[in-house]
């Protein structure tokens, strides 16, 4: 078979199998195209006119494929020149048809059916005109090529990122909940959501972005939005995201929907009993409702399904130390302590149970460890310091309070405690300024205000007190604070005379707190005072009928500590109690243990060693001087020169008054005299 090759006489027989010409020359070669498809190749019929026919490529009505163009008839008189003529015109007719297609436009579907039906038009006003290179480039092939060359962008590189529709790597989404984050620290809350907003269109399955913006807009107090995110997050996520119900239950929470709450943090623990912040969040707002018993069971869970953290052992042990069995909280804090020995908030409340005991020199070591833990952590300096201005240790809680101030100097409850104290064993104008100071850093915080006014009533001057009251209500006259500052200022109240202004203001305070046996009892006193005995006997009679009485079980599970015997061993395996993950266990490790024996002895009872305030025993192995000046880097020596200047009042920064030019006046002062 020759490509290139003009094709013999005519044959009269149209089945002949004899040599043919796979491109026949037309009268229009500029129009003519190049298909390239698999179809088997069958001898080309032969017409006695003169003028070429073309089949159609593909019929509809015949199943076997077509030839590919019909064999021009060729005359006996034909030479070589003319076949040389023929195979030129074909080459030409070839290199012109061999172009690439470069789509440029993106057509959509609507788009694509207005031009083929374009085309179609065109094709059948070229059938009636009879061109035939227009009836070439509109054939069922070449539109079917340029439907799929539209859809292979491979040459247009700019075109291929617009429409591609991939988004981004992962590691943006997490670059973008870090800036995020940062924003939300510096309080530039609009950009941050900006950017969360982004992260959940194009990421709207992870959970990260809505669990951040929903906090995000709980901190501005946008509860409708932050529950609209929330609710959006669980229906991206299927509902298998924990984080999203647990933070949401947060929300209702806090605005008081507690049963709302109880619903949403058992979807959390549906959605992943492994989840421990759910059983956690959950148990603490049953203790807020006085449901103990609920509360220890949503805490044995946490402990079985997810082996239990600082958090969940020492809300345990405080439950522990609540109903007095404190051996069982020493047990579990240190189980609290074991789990996050860095866990601050474990050493100190482990620290003040001892402290309650009277066991002062383990308090002592526990406090040790806490700052050890957090050395910048305020609450440690602050409690350290009060318990050791209690114990008679002036100086000494001086100047713990003085280091927590120098670390966190915009905390106002340090200043307070430091003004307290001045107050006691100083003079009354120390402590002022220092109130002063406090108010300034924080004017919203109101145990200030009402320290403040307690000292000034203290000192006499009672119209100030009225002001410092009223000005800590005007904050919130609806928290316990408030209560508090109600029950004060009654008391204030009483002692100046003015009975009827002293009972508004006990019936006021605990309409906040109706739980508060010292206002109600102070009441009572007050009713016996004037000789009201039926009056004061029917005030104590209320409270003991509308107090909430909190019954906790002591045959909760937490009596198994208290067995040895090896029997129980079967018992504890059928409740799952032996598990490596539950606290019921007594062999631990003393590796990972907080406090060594030597001081698990100590904890054993109260310790004489504090004696009239002093301590009888040797002192612990911390140097605080040595430890504040490599962990912290404070001069001991230095620290009331910066606790005087962090006292003095910030100068405010002179505005800048612009001048504005005068040739009037700057000709005056230079005329002469």
């Amino acid at each position: 078979m020759s490509l290139f090759s003009a094709a013999p006489a005519a044959s009269s027989s149209p089945s002949s199998t004899s040599n043919f010409s796979l491109f026949s020359p037309s009268q229009t070669p500029k129009s003519s195209k190049f298909h390239s498809f698999k179809s088997p190749l069958k001898t080309l019929t032969h017409s006695s006119s003169s003028r070429p026919t073309f089949a159609p490529l593909f019929s509809y009505r015949s199943h076997s494929p077509p030839p590919l163009f019909h064999e021009r008839p060729q005359s006996s008189g034909n030479d070589e020149n003319k076949n040389i003529e023929q195979i030129s015109t074909t080459k030409e007719s070839l290199e012109e048809s061999l172009v690439v297609r470069r789509p440029l436009v993106e057509i959509s579907g609507e788009d694509r059916d207005r031009v083929r039906g374009d085309d179609d038009a065109e094709t059948g006003s070229d059938l009636a005109g009879g061109g035939v290179g227009e009836m070439f480039s509109s054939s069922p092939i070449d539109a079917g090529l340029s439907e799929f060359a539209k859809k292979m962008p491979i040459f247009e590189p700019e075109r291929v990122e617009s429409s591609s529709g991939e988004r981004p790597l992962t590691v943006n989404l997490d670059l973008a909940l870090y800036r995020a984050k940062v924003l939300a620290r510096k309080f530039q809350y609009s950009e941050a959501e900006k950017i969360l907003q982004k992260c959940i269109y194009y990421w709207p399955e992870d959970g990260r972005s809505y669990v951040a913006l929903g906090k995000i807009l709980s901190k501005q107090s946008k509860t409708a939005e932050a529950r609209a995110v929330y609710e959006k997050g669980c229906q991206a996520t299927q509902g298998e995201n924990p984080y999203i119900w647990q933070c949401w239950a947060v929300l209702e929470n806090k605005v008081g929907n507690i049963r709302r709450a109880r619903e949403l943090f058992d979807a959390a623990t549906v959605a992943d009993k492994r989840h421990i912040a759910a059983w956690h969040g959950w148990a603490i707002l049953e203790l807020k409702q006085g449901n103990i018993k609920k509360a220890r069971n949503l805490l044995g869970k946490g402990v079985k399904y997810c082996g239990g953290n600082e958090y969940i052992f020492q809300t345990l042990a405080l439950l522990e130390a609540r109903a007095k069995r404190h051996k069982q909280a020493r047990y579990l804090f240190k189980r609290a302590t074991q789990c996050n020995p860095k866990s601050c908030a474990s050493w100190l409340a482990w620290a003040q149970l001892e402290m309650q005991q009277e066991n002062y020199h383990a308090a002592q070591k526990l406090f040790e460890k806490a700052v050890q833990a957090s050395p910048k952590n305020r609450f440690a300096w602050h409690v350290w310091g009060v318990s050791e201005a209690n114990l008679g240790n002036v100086d000494q809680g001086r100047k713990l309070l003085k280091i927590g101030h120098t670390l966190n100097p915009r905390d106002p409850v340090l200043l307070q405690s430091l003004a307290l104290i001045e107050y006691k064993y100083s003079t009354a104008n120390l402590a002022r300024v220092l109130f002063r100071k406090a108010s300034e850093l924080d004017p919203k915080h109101q145990p200030v205000w009402i320290a403040w006014g307690w000292m000034e009533w203290k000192e006499g001057n009672i119209s100030t007190a009225r002001e410092l009251y009223q000005k800590a209500l005007s904050i919130n006259s609806t928290t316990e604070s408030a209560a508090r500052c109600l029950q004060a200022w009654g008391v204030l109240e009483q002692r100046a005379g003015n009975l009827s202004a002293a009972r508004r203001l006990y019936r006021s305070s605990l309409n906040v707190n109706s739980q508060s046996y010292v206002t109600w009892m102070t009441w009572a006193s007050l009713e016996e005072d004037q000789g009201n005995a039926v009056r004061a006997e029917e005030i104590r009679n209320l409270y003991f009928q509308q107090r909430i009485e909190i019954i906790d079980d002591a045959s909760w599970g937490m009596g198994f500590l208290d067995m040895i015997d090896p029997a129980i061993d079967s018992v504890k395996r059928l409740f799952n109690l032996e598990s490596n993950n539950s606290y019921y266990r007594l062999k631990d490790s003393s590796s990972s243990s907080g406090i060594d024996d030597q001081d698990d002895k100590s904890l054993a009872g109260p310790s004489s060693s504090y004696i009239d305030g002093k301590n009888t025993e040797s002192e612990s192995g911390l140097d605080l001087d040595a430890f504040i000046r490599e962990k912290l880097s404070l001069e001991p020596s230095e620290l009331d020169v910066l606790f005087e200047a962090s006292l003095k009042p910030v100068q405010k920064k002179a505005k800048f008054v612009r001048k504005v030019w005068n040739p009037e006046a700057k000709a005056a002062t230079k005329l002469p005299k």
